[in-house]
């Protein structure tokens, strides 16, 4: 009997939750009917929070990134930022896809008729609001704030850990050797902070700022954290770098093969992320 209330509890909460009106990312705005049940999904973070709320279930296709949890990776692939594949996403007939902010796609889509949610997730506090505005929009608000208390807990126990340490070395994180970096007020820029890193990074130059390699020279950081592969090889030859104290000290983490995608993903597993850098920047306990 109490099975059966809380389902019709369920139904009636969903009666009056839809029509659902939202602005997405982009300032659109998006109208579902009802709660989807085929969702595309074409960002990584985004499939992991939609499976983190229990609706993994709902997913028919993913960009081509999405690799978690492991029944995604069966999944119909549909590209990615710059080579998404519209006739595909098109031919599964989703009543909801959900893009990033950046990219033309949802304009393609929209002309053939889907309707469309832009998503931005780059600073530390859209994680939550990410996973607040995908619950409403699947019609899992109460899922979304247990994943939510869930991920804020497992992060406190990650802080908790950094704060034990002595020191907070100076850090510099390379997203690609172009080179990209991070700003301290993006998401991994905050995670640096919580680990009790100092980002050499001034706010000034944005979230995810191109800088010249003479720039970290100058700033000579205790630690480099970096998140592709033959990463330490392209460090260390680069000119002037042996003069850097994380170089000369060794103090290089280079995180690939998965471990990279912790740390990369705005999304549910962030603590995970965290408790790598914890880890480069003191040491497992």
């Amino acid at each position: 009997m109490k099975r059966l209330l809380a389902a019709l509890s369920l139904l009636l909460a969903l009666a009056f939750a839809f029509p659902l009106t939202l602005q997405d990312d982009l300032g659109r705005t998006v109208t579902l009917k009802a709660p989807p049940k085929r969702i595309v999904t074409m960002l990584p973070s985004v499939t992991e929070t939609v499976c983190a709320l229990g609706a993994c279930d709902r997913i028919v296709a993913t960009d081509d990134y999405s690799d978690w949890p492991e029944s995604v990776k069966k999944l119909p692939k549909a590209g990615g930022l710059y080579n998404p594949n519209p006739e595909l996403i098109v031919s599964l007939k989703p009543d909801l896809v959900l893009v990033s902010k950046y990219g033309r796609l949802y304009e393609t889509l929209e002309r053939a008729g889907l309707t469309v949610y832009a998503v931005r997730t780059e600073t530390y506090e859209d994680i939550f609001r990410t996973v607040r505005t995908l619950g409403r929009l699947l019609g899992l608000e109460a899922q979304a704030e247990r994943l939510v208390a869930q991920i804020q807990k497992e992060v406190y126990q990650e802080e908790a850990r950094a704060a034990k340490a002595k020191s907070r070395p100076r850090v510099y994180y390379e997203i690609d050797p172009t080179p990209y970096t991070v700003g301290p007020e993006s998401f991994i820029g905050v995670l640096i902070q919580k680990a009790r890193g100092v980002n050499i990074v001034p706010k000034e130059l944005g979230l995810f700022p191109k800088i010249a390699p003479e720039f970290v020279v100058e700033k000579d950081p205790e630690v480099i954290v970096a998140t592709y592969p033959n990463a330490l090889e392209t460090i260390r030859k680069r000119p002037g770098w042996d003069r850097v104290r994380a170089v000369r000290a060794g103090r290089i983490c280079v995180y690939t093969g998965g471990e990279d995608s912790l740390l990369s993903r705005p999304g549910p597993r962030v603590a995970q992320g965290l408790r790598l850098l914890v880890d480069c920047f003191h040491g497992r306990p």
